[in-house]
């Protein structure tokens, strides 16, 4: 049989102290001579032992030390979006510097599955992030608000209580539509991202346009409006993914009525769509426009350099940590907006005549 892992009482006992005076000697705290405390010390090396349990030590501090992160989607869809990844190194490396864990908790695959995760229900965690936050009312955070977990809110609709750090997307997608408009052209199409949860794919009827549940995707496709653009077609996609910008792109340049620009609400649906211009034998920019947002570097669409929106994806993750950190100290954080540039490449150009 395996030795049984030494225990504090232990120390204590080979020590000849208590087993409050060995738990002074490991935590530094508190009156305690120094001989004392080497001899625990001592005894601790010779056991074996190699200090407390730091779970037990933060459960009686009343805090786990972890962040539940809940990422909104399926982690297989995250992971293959540069936006996440980078706004997570953002988010993580800063909770990592205050000396705090990260818990990722994913999104359903799919419609048919739970909205929410049972980690949400029952994980220990100090704080939650929720990423790519929806609505107020969304289920995620009628449970997190249940247990009285304090949760920060990213790019979620501003509101008394809530907590939320984002950018200055609508603005951002109104400036890449004015360059559009700038260039001369008016027929310009509009590629989104998700209205809800039901991740739709297609050409958008007039009603639905009234039933975007989703705040990125309200928020960004007004900043197209607010030009005074009334877009040509608006195709809604399941998620941020080259191949459904590709789809996206097969489905509106087909035919001698297409837009002359497509503006989209990341990059990667950008690209999708300047790949499937190419197999359409669409010049980029000569035939068709196409901007994106996000500012993501994406060397393998060469030689195309994107027009983009640039957000500072590090800068937003590390904002939220600094968020969570204000929580953690009782402070109320205040909303945090951070602001976008547009970065004109390769892939916009004069209206064709």
């Amino acid at each position: 049989m395996s030795r049984q892992r030494p225990t504090l009482a232990d120390v204590a006992s080979a020590a000849k102290v208590s087993v409050s005076t060995a738990s002074l000697a490991f935590s530094g705290a508190g009156p305690i001579a120094a001989a004392t405390r080497q001899r625990v010390l001592d005894a601790a090396v010779e056991l074996g032992y190699s200090g407390p349990n730091p779970l037990g030590r933060q459960l009686r501090r009343g805090r786990s030390g972890i962040v539940g992160v809940v990422v909104g989607d399926a982690l297989k869809r995250s992971f293959r979006d540069p936006v996440s990844v980078q706004f997570l190194d953002g988010l993580v490396g800063t909770l990592g510097s205050l000396g705090l864990g990260v818990l990722l908790v994913p999104g359903p695959s799919d419609p048919s599955q739970p909205a929410v995760d049972p980690l949400v229900e029952s994980a220990a965690m100090d704080v939650a992030v929720v990423m790519w936050g929806g609505t107020s009312d969304h289920p995620v955070q009628d449970v997190l608000q249940r247990r009285g977990i304090p949760t920060v809110v990213v790019e979620g609709r501003r509101e008394e209580g809530v907590v939320t750090v984002g950018i200055d997307d609508r603005n951002g997608m109104a400036e890449a539509t004015r360059h559009l408009l700038a260039l001369g052209h008016e027929r310009i199409a509009v590629v989104t991202l998700p209205f809800d949860a039901s991740r739709r794919e297609g050409i958008v009827p007039p009603e639905r346009l009234s039933q975007i549940d989703w705040e990125i995707t309200r928020r960004r496709l007004a900043g197209v409006t607010d030009t005074g653009l009334r877009p040509t077609a608006v195709y809604e996609t399941p998620a941020s993914l080259v191949e459904h910008g590709h789809a996206a792109g097969l489905e509106l340049l087909r035919g001698d009525d297409r837009p002359t620009a497509v503006v989209c609400h990341s990059d990667l649906l950008a690209s999708g769509v300047v790949l499937a211009a190419r197999e359409l034998g669409l010049r980029v920019p000569q035939d068709v426009s196409v901007a994106g947002f996000d500012g993501l570097d994406l060397p393998w669409l060469a030689p195309d350099v994107l027009t983009s929106v640039a957000q500072p994806l590090a800068d937003k993750g590390a904002a939220v940590a600094h968020a969570v950190e204000d929580l953690l100290a009782g402070e109320t954080p205040v909303h945090r907006e951070l602001p976008v540039t547009l970065r004109v490449g390769t892939t916009t150009g004069p209206a064709p005549a």
